[in-house]
């Protein structure tokens, strides 16, 4: 991290930008991989610095005094070198080889958003930069990280872990903390109420969020307020009116009118899909389906089945498959799953491969074998399941969260 001595405030890529010449500015230190930098060595005590978020190194185009610093794909010239010369109490300069000026947040700002420029070098305050090495920003933590919460959903965004999890009741809840420990004792806050829709009052089910074209959509199940609830549960979508996952939200569109849970968003090259369950009918049963969408809360088109509990371990309790999750790695797209029935303790996870091109194909897709993760007696774990996946800090690893029983006779309920 790269902190300015005069405001406070870190060094720290615009609008998490990815592109080449987008601004580099100064914003309060959330710790994200936007403000993350690695010194890259130049030679002869000159270093380029790269953005751990884009990859691409900063820049200055010109060597005139106001110009804004700007991060580009590295070319390892002198607009692109910098040197440290060290001033008080720790802090350095930056000094660019190719115009010989300092970095420094321009006219004193304070402010986020503050431009980052360049001017003869005073050695002032604002010129000053205090190098903090990076520490995990997850830290460590005790599972669970959260008590009565089914069917989590876990993002990390902006320094913050984003956690939504079943409520089974007429409102959506979310909380956020700094840390997955902190995730512990961080206090729920509702987001939605859904009290007087018709079509999905009640038992909301299995929260999604994902930020598609700067806005996050909230991908829910709920039903009606009867008794037999079950047969009514469907699939809405609520869509955030900026960027922060806590919204506000307004209400979208309703995701079809036919029984299904568990939607969840499926990216394939410029293409999105729905992903859920549903009921297949005939022997293939409660199953996994796939459609696509024309944007986030529009359907196109007819549910295609992409997998059926078709394997002996997703039969042992009930012929289940459900719960569909993307997980993207190394250039492969997977999609991991929830076999046999959540009510007994050998719930667990499957996995889908993507080995054709065509996602609404299921002869494009393989299915591994095993489960992938299931219950582990020894460790006192029952039917782990209905997972999620989400980016640690720096955008490097996958990370799980899931919701699992601590005994063989749990049930399929919030004590999960």
């Amino acid at each position: 991290m790269l902190v300015n001595r005069n405001s406070g405030k870190a060094l720290d890529v615009y609008n998490l930008a990815t592109t080449d010449g987008a601004a580099i500015n100064q914003y309060t230190r959330n710790d994200g991989a936007w403000q993350q930098w690695k010194f890259l060595d130049a030679g002869s005590g000159w270093y380029r610095v790269q953005s751990v978020h884009s990859g691409k190194v900063l820049d200055l185009p010109t060597t005139t005094d106001g110009i804004q610093l700007v991060q580009n794909t590295d070319r390892n010239d002198a607009r692109q070198q910098f040197r440290l010369a060290d001033s008080a109490g720790g802090h350095v300069r930056l000094i660019n080889r190719n115009s010989g000026k300092a970095l420094e947040a321009w006219e004193w700002s304070t402010a986020d958003g503050g431009r980052i420029s360049q001017y003869q070098d005073l050695d002032g305050a604002n010129q000053q930069w205090q190098l903090i090495p990076l520490t995990s920003t997850a830290g460590t933590f005790t599972n669970p990280i959260k008590r009565n919460g089914p069917d989590p959903w876990l993002q990390h965004y902006n320094g913050y872990y984003y956690l939504a999890t079943t409520t089974w009741n007429s409102t959506i809840t979310m909380r956020r903390a700094t840390t997955l420990a902190g995730l512990a004792t961080a206090a729920d806050q509702v987001i939605f109420n859904l009290a007087g829709r018709a079509n999905g009052c009640c038992n909301m089910w299995a929260p999604e969020f994902h930020l598609i074209n700067g806005r996050w959509y909230f991908y829910y199940t709920a039903g009606q307020n009867v008794s037999d609830y079950n047969p009514t549960q469907r699939l809405h979508v609520l869509e955030s009116a900026g960027t922060d996952p806590m919204g506000p939200y307004t209400f979208k569109a309703d995701l079809g009118n036919e029984w299904a849970l568990d939607a969840s968003v499926l990216k394939v090259g410029s293409n999105l899909y729905l992903m859920g369950t549903y009921n297949a009918g005939g022997s293939y049963g409660q199953s996994n389906f796939i459609q696509r969408l024309t944007n986030p809360w529009t359907l196109s088109g007819s549910r295609v089945r992409l997998s059926s509990p078709t394997l002996s371990w997703e039969r042992q309790t009930g012929a289940v498959n459900e719960g569909p999750e993307p997980l993207y790695r190394n250039g492969r797209v997977m999609v991991v799953y929830s076999a046999s029935a959540c009510w007994g303790p050998d719930y667990k996870l499957g996995l889908l491969t993507l080995t054709g091109s065509d996602p609404m194909n299921p002869a494009h897709w393989t299915k591994s074998p095993n489960p992938v993760f299931q219950r582990n007696d020894a460790n006192g774990v029952f039917a782990p399941g209905h997972n999620g996946f989400f980016k640690s800090p720096d955008g490097t690893e996958d990370w799980i969260v899931y919701h699992a029983n601590d005994s063989a006779g749990g049930g399929c309920d919030m004590n999960r």
